[in-house]
């Protein structure tokens, strides 16, 4: 000691405080052989106590001089001493000190960054980021070290030291933060605007939406930082936890300890409660930034869908995106929870409503409602519009709508396809303990995607019902105008100048060119799918009604006719949908009543029989020529 050798005076001190004393005292005789060995075992204590008093005199001079390696040398000292409980606090208490000066010296040159600067805007999540990369690269330094010369186990406790000290400057740099951003006042007049009716909240007092974007970048990244840092922490502690203790309850016990610690440390409290205000301020962005999407909604013409759906999407997508960068599970849950309740509470009830109050075709109710309507949106315009103008607009809105619908539950499915890849992506490590509650907030996009599909086909109801069935249905009855049972003079006559068929399709086809323009291609075949099946329904009861002879065979050909318009009309299949008709028209052809014979039963092939016998023997009926006493005798 003398030598100011410390290592090799604790070197030998430690050989004596590795022996058991009371052995020692147990295997002399009692007398001068005795008292010598007892006066040396006093000498060895007051050598430790001397040394321990230098060790930690001169660990805290080497602190006090910035003499790392002093410092790490007198560190290595304590554990010869037996003194690794007191050797770790001085040591954590000299790295608090390091991460205290650092991290002053780097919020001191952030708030005097100029707005100009292009890190302005996050300049306290990169003070952070240097906090968090600073203490995780001094416990990769220092690990080694500790296990070395304390053994494993000891990082939980160094940890817990240096994580007081994260603590303490991640709270001045985020009470820094509150204040330049000016947050608390932001909070307020968000909660302000969010829970006060609009008629007490002043348009002009409400805070502008694009004006929170960059505050809510930051806290994202405050947030992701934070959390890359505790999984760092978790990693380290745990690595630890397994080499320290084999045994398997041991083990879950100790985890379960340190992850009680590590959520309850200040940082994690402080950001859970950032994030928390930043969903109530995220929430009030999207709901904000979508209702004025609605409010500036416009048309181009040569498009099918107005400006809002693309950019509610959008925006949605946006938030959503801003969330998951958080890294924050409850945060990513929230956003998307609160998203898909504006989308169903703004703007899904917005389509259905338009939908709802469905479509003008002029009649007299409707061009009452229509000039009330009118007059109203005059006197607030300030300018008059025609009931027929009104009438057009509220047409061509209708569609549109259609067509929001449509592209709106596309949308919501990519952005759900689209959401799953991005938190697997970000969350792919801990996502076990938590996919069925990603999966649920998921599964409502895709219930929302099927609640868009369902207005659309309630408007697809509607435009077949209101406006497309009762015009062609009396173009359809027309049918019994024409008659078929007809002479050889007729037929050559209904050859040259056919007298429905080529009528029907002619009227059916500008009736569908109104609006193959105005609908997205799916949503017109979905629309021509409907009228094919009341063509179908409507045809078929009016061939009941009619009469036919040897010469049916024209009815035939005006079928066919019509199933080849209705084919070029849409790209789904039609012929299907006229088996059916097909099926009447050949029994019609027959020649006689015992042929139906060779098409029915085991002669039948591979024609499957829509009719039933019923129907079959009602349709031979039709033909005059055919008595009724050999359709009654027929063995369907």
């Amino acid at each position: 000691m003398d030598k100011k050798d410390y290592e090799k005076a604790a070197a030998n001190i430690h050989r004596y405080l590795c022996l058991d004393e009371n052995v020692i005292k147990q295997s002399v005789n009692i007398g001068s052989e005795s008292t010598s060995i007892n006066a040396s075992l006093e000498v060895l204590k007051n050598a430790r106590q001397e040394m321990s008093r230098v060790v930690s005199e001169q660990f805290d001079i080497a602190v006090q001089s910035g003499n790392e390696a002093d410092v790490e040398k007198f560190f290595k000292i304590f554990p010869w001493l037996k003194m690794e409980d007191e050797g770790l606090a001085k040591f954590s208490t000299y790295l608090s000190q390091e991460i205290a000066k650092s991290t002053s010296a780097n919020l001191k040159q952030a708030l005097n960054t100029e707005s100009t600067h292009s890190r302005y805007n996050l300049v306290f999540s990169d003070i952070l980021t240097l906090l968090f990369e600073g203490i995780a690269r001094t416990i990769e330094k220092q690990q080694p070290l500790v296990e070395t010369y304390y053994g494993p186990g000891k990082l939980f406790a160094l940890m817990k030291n240096v994580q007081k000290e994260c603590d303490k400057q991640a709270h001045l740099i985020m009470r820094e933060f509150l204040k330049m951003r000016n947050f608390d006042e932001i909070e307020r007049l968000v909660r302000q605007s969010m829970f006060t009716s609009s008629k007490k909240m002043e348009e002009n007092r409400k805070l502008d939406p694009r004006k929170l974007e960059t505050l809510l970048n930051e806290i994202t990244v405050i947030s992701s930082r934070a959390e890359l840092y505790v999984r760092f922490v978790k990693r380290r502690i745990k690595a630890d936890i397994e080499i320290v203790y084999p045994n398997k309850e041991e083990r879950e016990e100790s985890w379960l300890d340190f992850q009680k610690w590590i959520k309850n440390c200040d940082l994690s409290l402080f950001i859970h409660n950032v994030i928390s205000k930043y969903i109530i301020i995220e929430e009030y962005y999207m709901k904000e930034s979508i209702q004025k999407a609605i409010k500036l909604d416009y048309f181009e013409e040569g498009n099918f869908t107005s400006s809002v759906t693309d950019d509610i999407f959008f925006i949605l997508r946006q938030c959503i995106k801003r969330s998951i960068s958080s890294s924050s599970i409850d945060c990513v849950c929230a956003i998307l929870n609160q998203a898909v309740t504006i989308l169903e509470m703004d703007f899904k009830s917005m389509l259905k409503k338009t939908i709802d109050d469905g479509y003008f075709t002029g009649g007299v109710l409707d061009n009452i409602s229509s000039a009330y309507n009118v007059m109203q949106s005059s006197f607030q315009q300030g300018k008059l519009q025609s009931v027929d103008e009104k009438t057009k607009d509220n047409q061509q809105l209708f569609l549109r709508t259609m067509n929001n619908c449509e592209v709106s539950s596309e949308h919501s499915l990519v952005l759900k396809n689209s959401l799953d890849h991005d938190i697997n992506k970000v969350f792919h490590q801990h996502l076990d303990l938590h996919k069925a509650k990603f999966e649920s907030c998921l599964a409502d996009l895709s219930s929302l995607s099927s609640k868009f599909r369902s207005i659309l086909e309630m408007a697809l109801t509607e435009l077949h019902g209101s406006v497309l069935k009762p015009e062609f249905r009396p173009l359809v009855s027309n049918f019994l105008s024409v008659s078929h049972n007809i002479t050889e003079d007729d037929h050559d006559n209904y050859e040259a100048n056919d007298p429905w068929v080529e009528e029907f399709i002619f009227n059916l086809q500008n009736l569908l060119n109104r609006f193959q323009s105005a609908l997205l291609p799916n949503i017109f075949d979905q629309l021509v799918s409907y009228v094919v099946n009341e063509v179908v329904i409507q045809l078929e009861k009016t061939v009941f009604k009619s009469s036919f002879n040897r010469l049916a065979l024209f009815f035939d050909k005006e079928l066919r006719s019509l199933v080849t318009y209705l084919t070029t009309a849409t790209s789904w299949s039609v012929r299907d949908r006229f088996s059916r008709l097909n099926q009447i028209s050949t029994i019609l052809n027959l020649d006689a009543v015992q042929e139906i014979d060779d098409y029915w039963g085991q002669n039948a092939g591979a024609l499957t029989w829509r009719l039933t016998p019923a129907e079959v023997r009602v349709v031979l009926a039709l033909r005059v020529e055919f008595k009724m006493d050999e359709i009654r005798r027929l063995k369907l």
